[in-house]
């Protein structure tokens, strides 16, 4: 997109998916549910709109029963809509991202992970909150200051305790350290607040951390790896790329095999969740990353990816919820149904 205040080109890795409300409020009743799940073979369930986990040794992150789009295949088939109920449990039925909110973000962690530990799975956590967040657009906020954010850090590496958790580090923090969008003032507190997160994080037992690298069109390895080494990318699991973003995955696995290069041959994840037909090229390109229409879901999460330097294929982006109030849609991150649906019809 266009930064707003230079004119200065830059294509967004765009985090603009804050988590849903209500997920903490609900993860008592997913604690019961995910405790009955079995290993689901990801099928259609036209008699219920229950949802299961995937076959642990292909995807063993787990299906969050009681998410938005679970939600909604339980509106519609109460509705007798089951069209609609199927599509959208191509959403449902594979395991997202858990964005991680500012308030007691322990006992909402703590949450996610035993829900997950019940059953028999890993939780896939998603952390933005890092001070001066998306350079006061869509998804503007954060900590309030550094320290603020060093206790909201170990409060989530509380939460994680010793159960399984595979991390995504601040999407777009980075990124937006080498586009020049976040002031220069902070960027010696970002890149050590990024460094000790990694740093606090690993210190759980089993907990992965994948920094945020941003995305193929944003930005390019050369511009990357130095700041990536100064953020401790060195101490973290590997990189994520393509959060919130649309780019193919060949074109995101050939980007980030460039960049592991430059960085020791660390491996990385990209986010799949909606870039079954790649970037949307139509409109302003200043908003092509906002609720872009024509985009389809992409490949399922998986860890069988074919490839030794990527580690999974992950929905980090939570499929139907909103990028901002663009294009007639919500603030960024509320469930928005009939995008839900468009991306799930638009997937072959």
């Amino acid at each position: 997109m266009y930064s707003g205040d230079t004119g200065r080109p830059r294509t967004r890795g765009r985090a603009a998916a804050l988590r849903a409300a209500g997920t903490a409020a609900a993860l008592g009743a997913v604690l019961l549910l995910a405790g009955c799940s079995g290993d689901g073979d990801g099928g259609d369930r036209k008699s219920a709109p229950a949802i299961g986990q995937q076959p642990k040794d292909q995807d063993p992150y787990w299906v969050n029963p009681d998410g938005n789009a679970a939600r909604q295949v339980e509106a519609y088939t109460k509705d007798g809509d089951d069209e609609n109920a199927e599509l959208i449990r191509k959403i449902a039925r594979q395991p997202v991202g858990e964005w991680i909110g500012p308030d007691n973000p322990e006992n909402e962690v703590k949450g996610v992970t035993e829900a997950a530990t019940a059953a028999d799975r890993e939780a896939l956590l998603v952390l933005y909150n890092v001070p001066h967040r998306d350079c006061g657009q869509f998804s503007k906020g954060g900590a309030s200051d550094g320290d603020a954010y060093r206790a909201w850090l170990d409060s989530v590496a509380k939460g994680i305790g010793d159960r399984a958790a595979t991390v995504i580090l601040e999407p777009d923090a980075l990124l937006h350290l080498v586009d020049g969008c976040t002031p220069q003032e902070f960027h010696e507190e970002r890149y050590d607040l990024l460094k000790g997160a990694i740093q606090r994080l690993k210190q759980q037992p089993a907990t992965k951390v994948y920094l945020d690298a941003g995305n193929a069109g944003w930005q390019s390895p050369d511009a990357l790896y130095q700041p990536l080494q100064r953020a401790g990318i060195a101490e973290a699991d590997g990189f994520s790329l393509n959060v919130s973003n649309f780019q193919t995955t060949a074109v995101s696995t050939e980007f980030g095999k460039k960049l592991s290069q430059k960085i020791g041959g660390k491996p990385f994840v990209i986010d799949t969740s909606r870039n079954g037909n790649g970037p949307y090229t139509g409109g302003d390109p200043a908003e092509s990353w906002c609720n872009p229409p024509g985009r389809a879901l992409g490949e399922a999460p998986t860890t069988r990816t074919g490839d030794e330097l990527v580690d999974a294929y992950l929905w980090i982006k939570r499929p139907g919820e909103s990028d901002g109030d663009c294009k007639g849609g919500p603030k960024a991150g509320e469930w928005w149904p009939e995008y839900a649906l468009g991306l799930a019809r638009a997937t072959k």
